[in-house]
């Protein structure tokens, strides 16, 4: 982003005199105070905290200039103001102003699970052929896609954006916002249930990613999932599917799973086995639909197969790493759903280890009423014959505590913890943890497992 504060000014219609600064040039922008970097403006949003009272934070921080809400109080004099009637409408009015400005091929990724992995894989498919730009962290709503989109440089071709969901026209208004060329559906899972009630409740808001697709766009689908090959029949799009089944446009003909990677090879490409550095087989899918992508770009099979097996994810997202007794941990910390927990509970039994394998998981939080019976059903992932040990955080996995409780062979090897006695778990791996054993740490990111991650890692 290199922008002069007069064009900033225009895009967002601010209401005060700017003259005196209209020649201003900016370079970035952020709304955490903390977190600038030189000549940033600066967007103060009004939540839990009301951001205008950092402005001081945020010029000591690299800020040059800031929105303002109009009329809110403690407005600078001496500092290069642009009074909006909303900080964060005002964010996205320059967010769509500056992407139809650069205009880069859009693809816009959403999902239950995977959408962060189908977006890393993107971009390392495409990254060689193309400047891309992709989400950073978790930056998926209608703060960090705009965020996102203005800090792309000016020389940008394709922009790979991660779009999350926890109501009903959430990403309607994304779409619209970003007007993708690229869809992609992950998959239709449990996540944020209790917000919608039904998995086909959860399909109809997925599908809104189509609504300000293209023309000439395309959806890339789960074509698995029956709630969507429902909903795609009348879409004016064209669609491609992945999945398992051999009705897809895309699908495996041969998986070979090992403790850390996974190979296969796919109808379209018989010749070229791919190679994932990925605990998993369900990142087969998640692959698929980023090959789809690079297909549509035309990168030959030869060329994506060495971007997979190159491939870097965002950290905490099924990523191994060493703790401080030399045991190998699995961290997916960041994000949980039933399908995903069983998915790689059912991965990580099939680790080779010559200790015990340790599964440590939290509360899997949004899933409302349905909370105790899902939490439950995990116990079918759970096999007393490849998991030696479970420890459970937080009051919904007291479910399955109950549940593993009735597997006569699961006697002793249960371990439940209120949320509040995060740290008295802690205490009680660490004393039991050996550098033989294999850990799994998964729950969602509001139960931060990450702590536990943490003292694992830590040294004496």
């Amino acid at each position: 982003m290199k922008m002069q504060l007069a064009e900033i000014a225009q895009a967002v219609a601010a209401e005060n005199d700017y003259s005196r600064w209209q020649d201003l040039e900016v370079t970035s922008i952020g709304f955490d105070s903390r977190q600038l970097t030189a000549g940033a403006l600066f967007v103060p949003l009004v939540a839990a905290n009301d951001g205008h009272d950092y402005i001081g934070n945020a010029q000591q921080n690299g800020a040059v200039a800031a929105f303002w809400q109009l009329g809110h109080p403690g407005k600078p004099t001496d500092f290069p103001i642009l009074e909006v009637r909303d900080p964060l409408k005002a964010l996205q009015q320059l967010a769509k102003y500056y992407l139809n400005k650069l205009d880069p091929r859009v693809i816009a990724i959403t999902g239950s699970d995977g959408k962060t992995t189908t977006k890393d894989m993107t971009a390392a498919i495409l990254a060689p052929h193309t400047n891309v730009v992709k989400t950073h962290g978790n930056f998926n709503n209608e703060i960090g896609v705009p965020v996102t989109i203005l800090n792309m440089s000016a020389n940008t071709e394709t922009l790979v954006l991660e779009m999350g969901m926890d109501r009903p026209g959430q990403l309607d208004f994304l779409s619209r916002l970003v007007a993708p060329d690229i869809a992609v559906i992950t998959m239709i899972g449990e996540a944020h249930i209790e917000f919608f009630g039904t998995r086909a409740k959860i399909a109809d808001a997925k599908m809104e990613i189509t609504h300000g697709l293209k023309e000439d766009g395309v959806l890339i689908y789960n074509g698995d999932e029956p709630l969507l090959r429902s909903r795609t029949k009348d879409l004016a799009q064209r669609t491609k599917t992945f999945g398992q089944e051999p009705s897809n446009d895309l699908y495996p003909t041969a998986v070979t799973a090992g403790s850390k990677q996974i190979d296969f090879t796919l109808n379209q490409f018989p010749e070229t086995n791919f190679h994932l550095p990925l605990l998993g087989t369900y990142n087969v899918n998640n692959a698929m639909a980023a090959i789809t992508i690079g297909t549509i770009f035309q990168i030959q099979p030869q060329r994506m197969q060495t971007a997979l097996a190159e491939l870097q994810l965002t950290k905490n997202r099924t990523e191994w790493v060493t703790g401080a007794q030399g045991e190998q941990i699995l961290s997916d910390v960041y994000n949980a759903n039933p399908t995903a927990m069983m998915a790689v509970l059912r991965a990580f039994a099939a680790v080779p280890v010559t200790g015990r394998r340790i599964a440590v998981l939290g509360d899997m939080l949004e899933l409302g009423e349905q909370a105790p019976a899902l939490h439950a059903e995990v116990a079918q992932a759970l096999d007393p014959a490849t998991i030696d040990a479970v420890y459970l955080l937080g009051s919904h996995m007291q479910a399955l505590a109950d549940a593993l409780a009735k597997k006569p062979d699961f006697a002793g090897r249960i371990h439940y913890y209120p949320l509040n006695k995060k740290l008295t778990m802690i205490t009680d791996l660490l004393a039991t943890i050996t550098a033989t054993d294999a850990v799994l740490l998964k729950a969602s990111n509001g139960l931060h497992l990450d702590e536990v991650l943490h003292a694992l890692q830590a040294t004496a």
